[in-house]
């Protein structure tokens, strides 16, 4: 029998059903992984480097839905604000990804490349070299936030009645269905406001 056209195991397969079962279950394991694709656990090690290097395909393939090109156009603040809002997109599709790869250390070229975009904006700006990663961390952990905020279940506080939490049960119906891009709206203005201050302080 002649072999087949396509491999039965490659790493594109691997990072697709690993990525199934994180969205499924939060987690992953390698066992599982063979499992669902029909084949030996030790196959699956032929083809990646062990638990970490899956953990490292998946956030290649999350981040390959970040639109790194953002960060080469148009002034640093709008780049920076069009990375954020691509870079919130892409892990609101696949947010139990994330407890997993913030745990992580980044090795993924692709991904280190868009950090390294982002850090050579910063400095071309006049940003302090001492500043760029505090920046760049404070903008992470803005968009990762909010990207599990718009996972939540839309009714994230369950009152007992109007009458025990009055004010919280007018404030809640009065926020509208778009709580979460509305959140991220205003964080993500105010983190450049502040980034704006930051950068004046440093060219004086």
């Amino acid at each position: 029998m002649g072999r087949p056209r396509k491999p039965l195991l490659d790493r594109e397969r691997i990072t697709t059903v690993a990525l199934e079962l994180v969205d499924e279950r939060g987690e992953f394991s390698v066992p599982q992984i063979a499992k669902r694709l029909g084949v030996q656990t030790a196959s699956v090690y032929h083809h990646v480097d062990g638990r970490d290097g899956i953990v490292e395909l998946l956030r290649e393939r999350v981040s390959e839905a970040i639109d790194g090109s953002t960060l080469e156009r148009g002034p640093w603040d709008a780049a920076m604000a069009a990375w954020a809002r691509s870079y919130r997109a892409a892990f609101a599709a696949h947010p139990r990804t994330i407890p997993m790869l913030m745990t992580s250390p980044v090795r993924a070229p692709m991904v280190l490349a868009q950090y390294e975009a982002a850090v050579t904006l910063l400095l071309a700006v006049g940003f302090d070299n001492a500043d760029v990663m505090t920046v760049i961390v404070a903008l992470e952990n803005l968009v990762l936030g909010s990207a599990l905020d718009l996972a939540a279940p839309d009714a994230m506080w369950e009152l007992p009645d109007e009458v025990t939490t009055p004010r919280l049960a007018e404030a809640l119906a009065a926020v509208g269905p778009a709580r979460a891009d509305a959140a991220f709206d205003l964080a993500l203005e105010a983190f450049l406001v502040h980034c704006r201050a930051l950068l004046a302080h440093t060219d004086s």
